[in-house]
């Protein structure tokens, strides 16, 4: 068949409006995969170039000591741009007062990538800048600066030199971890950092050795330097630059995909229907065809020619409309991504082509396969047409195809597994609850139901397999979007709910025994209610029970809250947020080893480290070395936002270890004030504002959940085209059944008020599974994610079947408009 003659019959064929659901079918599954593909690919590529600007290089050598100065002469000698970074804690003074600050000396190429930004005063207005202090200058963050009370211009020393302030320093871009955030900042030339005599020898200092190049002067050089790093010398690159980032956004890139496949799933769902109707209404066509002689490969040919026109219109189309989708995708995380997005690729596109290529293939295939296979004696014989017995290789062939795309999407076969495993599952779930409800309401309303209620109920039950799987679809859909609407809107608001009134909003750290008269005095003075001081050093659990944690079979020593170091503390009475699950509260207590002390653990981490009472523990404390045996497990209210510790311990058994002191207050919105005094009048303590925190939480749930809800709208459209498609597969018979009821005197009114109400009552059901199944995975989220008291969302019970009745009954209206319109004498002369 030459190409002319497949275009006309591609054209004829979609005159004929049969091929119109199967390629917007197609074309939205492309659609999909195309925009979320890209979108995470080029999230992922942004945050990768972010990751050279997280270390103000494209390598970076850290060491404990200076390297020598051959190792930079060698890598400036292979066309890399060098710079140096020596940081170290000391007093930074200015007149009579003084502040410990964390400092850096840079050379004049620091940052070799990205930019510092600096203002003119504290708190001011950014301006980015490409160099660090010149010689003889100072840059000071702005609570250093506050806490000080200086100005540009001012004196300051450090050490054994005096400074000139030069700039407020807002942002750097390969700032360090936690510990160095919390202390204030300073930034100095390196050349002036002999004349300060800070660093001597046995100081703490880090060095840090920048280098700038491409791909091949970077490994020449690594490849060069490896052979001289000695230990406690690391050579760092992009992965090691942000490696929690990096697995973030592949789990993410997974899961968007994997959202994107029950997409897929629907939209196939709708495909496979539409290409059994459209081999239906064909087969007529087959037989004449085979009756005059046509050969079943010309048949194939025929009608493969037509399916692959279809898929590359699709492919091209949905293609084009995928790479607007990641514009609008990027769009509604505007303000949360500051970063510069890369162009779009090719690849995304060749996974939705793959995707429409597999789709096509275990959707569309089959109804087309067995079209071919029709006898001529269908012509005469119209029972030589019944394909049902192929239904159900089709449908297993049609889950192995979903199958295989949620594995190539995520590259996790049992999280794909899983997912294929519970959406079907779900379905059937929901499609043998629709069944028997429809059942249900027959029997129930049979005898009593008159007019368009009649025929409704008649027509749901009469074709109740097809409404069962239309029904979960939809409902599945709905449900999803369901969930994350409430998860955006109310279900922070429920958490900060239950928070109890005045719980406190502020954390106070780094308290020194000293300070805890004054800052009693403080908050008595201003009316603060705090949450009581409590004290605590840092220590690191090594051993159970003579074991090394490694060496634990069930334990997973790198686990966040097991492999750090742990705030320890003591006191007398059990804290009121606190409660006994097993063991007793000392002085009831007492341990079997002399050289033992007793301690309380929380119960979460208990049950993670298979603690019980009697379990002998080994901390290491800064060096000192703590042995305890577990005398009680507690529960914690997390919620409450007090101080709360996995491990507490008796009075006094810990007062000879250096810690320091942490509590919790609140401070109401207009008191913010009142923090300025606090700071200046303790400089030393760190605060954490939570308020700050929570608000945060809050912009970055809602700009998030606004890109994955326009994912889950379109997986709702793909469940809306299931829906066309039964609508389409049971037009025929609908013109039928239309066709004798006018001639046996019903009006026009009365058929349309029965489809209306037939498609109301479908999208109302699916509404009320909906809004059932997201108060049920919602109260999951509550119960065993965020900790807290299940809050029952009755408000989805009025809006979500609504809106499934609203647009279920437009949808079907919309394609049964012909029902209503053609001519009964029409439709009884085609019989």
């Amino acid at each position: 068949m030459n190409i002319v003659a497949a275009l006309r019959n591609f054209s004829r064929a979609w005159r004929g409006g049969e091929l119109g659901l199967l390629g917007f079918s197609l074309c939205l599954a492309v659609l999909i995969v195309t925009g979320i593909a890209g979108f995470s690919e080029r999230l992922s590529g942004a945050m990768t170039q972010q990751s050279h600007h997280f270390l103000a290089a494209d390598r970076v050598l850290k060491t404990a000591r200076s390297i020598p100065e051959n190792w930079l002469t060698e890598a400036q000698a292979q066309g890399l741009r060098t710079a140096s970074v020596v940081s170290f804690r000391s007093m930074v003074a200015a007149d009579e007062d003084m502040q410990l600050a964390s400092v850096r000396g840079v050379s004049e190429a620091y940052p070799l990538i990205g930019e510092l930004g600096v203002s003119d005063t504290a708190f001011g207005e950014v301006e980015l800048v490409n160099r660090g202090p010149q010689t003889g200058e100072i840059w000071l963050d702005s609570r250093l600066m506050a806490l000080l009370n200086l100005a540009l211009g001012d004196e300051v020393s450090l050490g054994e030199a005096n400074f000139r302030l030069g700039r407020a320093l807002l942002s750097e871009p390969d700032r360090g971890g936690m510990n160095d955030m919390l202390a204030p900042r300073a930034m100095i030339n390196i050349r002036d950092l002999a004349a300060t005599e800070v660093v001597q020898p046995g100081s703490l200092v880090r060095y840090r050795y920048l280098f700038a190049g491409n791909t091949e002067q970077l490994n020449a050089y690594a490849a060069w330097l490896a052979p001289h790093l000695i230990e406690g010398q690391r050579w760092e690159d992009l992965r090691d630059g942000q490696p929690a980032l990096a697995n973030t956004l592949k789990r993410a890139e997974g899961y968007l995909l994997l959202a994107a496949s029950l997409g897929v799933a629907l939209a196939g769902a709708a495909i496979a229907l539409a290409a059994r109707r459209y081999g239906d209404r064909n087969t007529d066509n087959v037989a004449v065809m085979k009756a005059l002689g046509a050969q079943r490969r010309q048949i194939l040919y025929r009608y493969l020619g037509q399916l692959t026109l279809l898929c590359s219109g699709a492919i091209v189309l949905g293609g084009l409309l995928g790479f607007g989708l990641q514009e609008i995708l990027f769009r509604s995380l505007q303000g949360l991504i500051d970063i510069e997005i890369p162009p779009p690729s090719w690849r995304p596109f060749m996974v939705g082509a793959i995707t429409a290529v597999v789709s096509t293939s275990v959707f569309a295939l089959p109804p087309l396969w067995r079209l071919s296979k029709v006898a001529p004696l269908r012509v005469l014989r119209r029972d030589l047409a019944d394909n049902s017995d192929d239904l159900l290789s089709s449908g297993l062939i049609g889950l192995l195809g979903v199958g295989l795309l949620m594995w190539w999407y995520s590259k996790d076969i049992q999280l794909s597994g899983a997912l294929l495993l519970a959406s079907l599952s779900l379905g059937l779930l929901a499609a043998g609850l629709v069944l028997f409800l429809i059942s249900l309401a027959r029997r129930a309303t049979a005898s009593r139901s008159q007019g368009a209620l009649r025929l409704a109920l008649a027509a749901i039950y009469r074709r109740r397999f097809g409404n069962a799987f239309q029904v979960a679809s939809f409902a599945l859909a709905l449900m999803a979007l369901t969930t994350l609407g409430v998860l955006r809107s109310t279900l922070l608001a429920d958490w900060q709910m239950q928070l109890s009134e005045g719980a406190p909003n502020h954390f106070l750290i780094n308290i020194q025994p000293n300070e805890i008269s004054p800052l009693d005095a403080f908050f008595a003075e201003h009316q603060i209610a705090d949450a009581g001081l409590y004290p605590m050093v840092r220590g690191r659990l090594t051993h159970i029970n003579e074991m090394l944690l490694k060496d634990i079979d069930g334990i997973d020593a790198e686990r966040g809250n097991v492999n750090r170091e742990i705030n320890l503390s003591w006191a007398r009475e059990l804290p009121e947020d606190n409660r006994l699950e097993a063991g007793a509260w000392w002085p009831e207590v007492s341990v079997n080893g002399a050289d033992n002390i007793a301690v309380s653990v929380e119960q979460e981490l208990a049950e993670q480290l298979h603690l019980k009472l009697g379990s002998v523990l080994n901390f290491n404390i800064g060096g000192q070395a703590l042995q305890a045996e577990v005398s009680s497990i507690r529960s914690l209210d997390w919620s409450s936002m007090r101080p709360n510790f996995y491990f507490m311990f008796p009075p006094g058994s810990l007062e000879k270890y250096a810690g320091s002191y942490i509590t919790s207050f609140y401070l109401a919105e207009g008191d913010k004030p009142l923090l300025t005094a606090l700071l200046r009048a303790f400089p030393t303590v760190t605060l954490i504002e939570i308020d700050a925190v929570i608000k945060q939480m809050n912009t970055v749930v809602a700009q998030v959940s606004a890109a994955i809800g326009l994912v889950l709208l379109l997986v709702v459209v793909c469940a809306l085209l299931v829906s066309v498609a039964n609508v389409q597969a049971s037009l025929d018979s609908r013109l039928h059944e239309n066709a004798i009821l006018r001639t046996l005197g019903a009006s026009r009114k009365l058929v349309a008020s029965g489809l209306l109400l037939e498609f109301s009552a479908v999208g109302l059901l699916a509404g009320l599974l909906a809004a059932l199944g997201s108060n049920i995975a919602l109260y999951g989220v509550q119960r065993w994610v965020l900790d807290m008291d299940g809050v029952w969302h009755g408000e989805v019970f009025l809006v979500v079947p609504v809106l499934g009745a609203v647009t279920m009954a437009a949808t079907g209206w919309f394609y049964c408009r012909t029902v209503l319109t053609t001519p009964p004498l029409l439709v009884l002369g085609r019989l």
